[in-house]
């Protein structure tokens, strides 16, 4: 039973769907039973809600209730091109995961959607891809919710199919049929998240409901992977598998973060050490308002994250780098894309991107290259990024047998491994081109440096030849003074005066 209304009691919605009841012993029976909507009582009308990332309810042109084929009223939603999450999902690019700035704008969108209903007393209980349309705005891609309960028209096999479907959203006291709060939405959201990071759902996503249910309550409060390798054992994990395509910091965040929302207890589900009871959210937007610079080492082809604060500079950066990297602060260059280089007074915040208002800017991202002024030359030290491990299964085993669903994530593994290792070389190439584009900036100063030194330089030579020749020619003189005796006579003269005052004059003599 679904009950929606309105805050001023304008507009009500209400109706009832009665499905078979049974015990979780029958519930993968009951899924394929006869389902039945057997009343929609009083009457659907329209209900109010006012957010962007909730699809906002139409009026329904007159005359097109006409059109409807049952006695149900028609419902109108505004129109979103950009189809389901499910569909982006489903694309090759997006295998193992969607990209770290489309991630991060998904979580703003549907907290920001969750926020809101939760506020206005309605728990949405069936978050899914399937639920979740994208529209084109102005700057970036935006997520709305959609299938409140009140939105959907559903035939027996439609019923069977969405609910089929919807068990992996489900959190654990549904299933159970137990009494439930907006934590269940916190599960759903968990799940949906786990998805958009790694490319799928975090338990057992191939498991029938009973099964299912008997092994994932055997994890621990931190577990947020159930999953089972290539050989059918099944693991437990409080780690975000790789690959994916989140930077270290923010993997590490987001992984604690969903240790929150994936909790089987619904009690503790959503409780955040510093925020409290329901302060998943608030713990959210920490993650989501994170400032964060990428340096690529160019010595090991290593992308280092830090968060950054308005007051930090480019020198209390360093002193980070030169920890994690070994190279003295006097010995590190960092340079931008362009080829400039970041000087100390300059705030490093001004070389991030939110995500949050404009999904180009955060594909954009600066990243900066760093170099090693020590190194007058670069060797071969970078390292390669380490396969995951189902990969390495099949390098070993090329011929090993798969069922469909491993060896489709297996080849969407291999994909995204191939194209990572593209990714890295260039952007190794972009350092590259940095470093020339950094010399290339100052050549034209170099150029009118040398032409001053060539211009210094003949004058200097003209002077040492000058001063070469009248050395020569005083050289030859005085060779020729001291051959005829001329030297020692005018030196006798200049000695004279100085003698007139010592007694009587002396003849002189002559040799």
């Amino acid at each position: 039973r679904c009950n929606a209304q309105n805050s001023a009691l304008t507009r009500a919605v209400r109706w009832e769907t009665q499905m078979v009841r049974s015990g979780l012993a029958n519930f993968g029976d009951a899924v394929g039973r006869r389902l039945q909507l057997c009343n929609f009582t009083d009457t659907v009308l329209e209900l109010q809600l006012n957010h962007p990332n909730v699809v906002a309810a139409r009026d329904v042109p007159e005359g097109m209730q006409k059109l409807a084929p049952n006695d149900l009223p028609l419902l109108a939603m505004e129109y979103c091109q950009g189809g389901d999450l499910r569909k982006y999902l489903n694309q090759l690019e997006n295998c193992c995961g969607l990209r770290e700035e489309a991630i991060l704008i998904l979580l703003s969108d549907i907290a920001s959607a969750l926020r809101y209903l939760h506020e206005n007393r309605i728990i949405h209980r069936d978050l899914k891809p399937e639920n979740i349309v994208l529209q084109q705005g102005e700057q970036r891609l935006i997520h709305k919710i959609i299938d409140l309960g009140y939105a959907k028209e559903l035939d027996q096999g439609s019923l069977c199919t969405s609910f089929v479907g919807t068990l992996q959203y489900l959190a654990p006291e549904l299933l159970e049929q137990q009494k439930y709060t907006v934590t269940v939405d916190y599960w759903s959201f968990g799940t949906l998240a786990f998805e958009c990071i790694t490319g799928f759902r975090p338990f057992l996503p191939n498991w029938q409901p009973v099964q299912w249910h008997t092994k994932v309550r055997q994890k621990s409060e931190l577990d947020i992977v159930v999953s089972e390798d290539l050989s059918g054992e099944v693991k437990f994990s409080s780690s975000l598998p790789c690959p994916n395509n989140l930077n270290s910091v923010l993997s590490g965040r987001l992984e604690k973060w969903l240790q929150l929302m994936l909790m089987w207890h619904p009690r503790q589900r959503g409780t955040d050490p510093i925020y409290g009871p329901n302060g998943c959210f608030k713990a959210l937007d920490d993650i989501l308002n994170l400032k964060l610079l990428h340096v690529l080492n160019m010595v090991t082809g290593t992308v280092h994250t830090y968060p950054v604060t308005e007051e930090d500079t480019l020198q209390s950066v360093k002193a980070r780098i030169q920890s994690d990297t070994g190279i003295p602060e006097q010995d590190q260059e960092l340079l931008q894309e362009a080829g400039l280089a970041l000087f100390s007074q300059k705030l490093v915040t001004k070389h991030t991107a939110d995500s949050k208002v404009n999904d180009t800017a955060a594909a954009d991202t600066e990243l900066l290259f760093l170099f090693d002024n020590k190194k007058v030359s670069y060797e071969a030290q970078v390292a390669l990024r380490p396969h995951p491990e189902s990969v390495d299964c099949i390098l070993q085993d090329p011929k090993k047998n798969l069922h469909f669903f491993q060896l489709r994530k297996v080849w969407g593994q291999i994909w995204h491994t191939i194209r990572m290792l593209k990714e890295d070389c260039n952007r190794l190439q972009q350092g590259q081109r940095a470093a020339m584009m950094n010399l290339l900036r100052y050549n034209s100063t170099l150029s009118k440096m040398k032409n001053s030194m060539a211009s210094l330089s003949q004058q200097l030579k003209a002077k040492l030849d000058f001063f070469k020749t009248s050395i020569q020619i005083d050289l030859e003189k005085y060779k020729e003074q001291i051959e005829f005796g001329i030297s020692e006579y005018i030196s006798e003269e200049d000695d004279g005066p100085s003698d007139r005052h010592s007694g009587p004059a002396e003849k002189p003599t002559r040799s």
